[in-house]
């Protein structure tokens, strides 16, 4: 009977450890200011890694984040790598077909920005210039869809934005077009680069997860009582230095993102 005592509180603690050992692996891209960025000590900070840490203690689980490019984050959650992703990925209907999301927490617009006293001073004078994007980037997506309304000269890619910013200042670039929250963070260092212009969307970031991820739901439901008790509103605040409007979404409780 003491031996089976023994064997059946063993057991137990095995069990607990490995409950409490469960890691959620999440990739990010790690040069995305005020959203992912690595600290001096090679740590993530920023709005989603508050975020994802935040998930994690609802959970009750480790977060491990691993550095990828953005391009690479796509292909690490197709294939299962990774248990989630970050990076400011918009939610679409074209990669909901291959990905799952959890509901949006923050309304993205996009923005032309230029060198503030030499660079364009409208949309309108990009024709024939050079615009830069991060690939495959919702920017990206967005300069393609409107070349000819536009008349962009090219497009180069980038698969960071500190050197995209770099050639804007540099003047390589006659201006990029991105993401507005990571641009207003950026230039409190870079006072030289301005926005020229918003470009509303309508789109929204989310958690982004492989097809039929046994995780969706109650990552998605962390995320509810996220907003619900107000935390995604201070992490709003503390990264972007405002509260958010009431009536978006980094507030409101959304339903899950379905494919058209």
């Amino acid at each position: 009977m003491k031996r089976i005592l023994m064997l059946i509180a063993a057991a137990v603690t095995f069990g607990g450890a490995s409950a409490s050992a469960e890691t959620f692996v999440v990739g990010a891209y790690p040069t995305n200011p005020p959203w992912e960025f690595k600290n001096e000590n090679s740590e993530f900070e920023g709005f989603e890694v508050d975020l994802v840490k935040e998930i994690g203690e609802r959970l009750g689980v480790d977060i491990d984040f691993q550095d990828l490019g953005f391009q690479a984050i796509f292909s690490a959650v197709s294939s299962g790598r990774i248990d989630m992703a970050i990076s400011t990925i918009t939610i679409t209907d074209e990669r909901l077909k291959n990905q799952a999301f959890t509901q949006g927490y923050y309304d993205s617009d996009l923005a032309l920005i230029s060198l503030k006293d030499d660079g364009v001073a409208e949309l309108e004078g990009m024709r024939d210039q050079v615009v830069g994007v991060l690939s495959s980037s919702v920017a990206e997506k967005w300069v393609q869809e409107n070349q000819d309304e536009v008349g962009f000269g090219s497009v180069k890619g980038y698969t960071d934005q500190q050197n995209l910013l770099l050639d804007v200042r540099s003047g390589r670039l006659a201006g990029a077009i991105g993401d507005l929250a990571g641009y207003q963070f950026a230039f409190q260092q870079m006072p030289d680069l301005n926005i020229v212009q918003t470009i509303p969307t309508g789109d929204r970031f989310g958690i982004m997860l492989p097809k039929n991820s046994p995780h969706l739901e109650r990552v998605n439901e962390a995320i509810t009582q996220i907003k619900e008790d107000g935390t995604l509103a201070e992490i709003h605040e503390k990264w972007l230095g405002v509260a958010p409007d009431p009536a978006t979404s980094t507030v409101q409780v959304l339903a899950l993102p379905q494919a058209e």
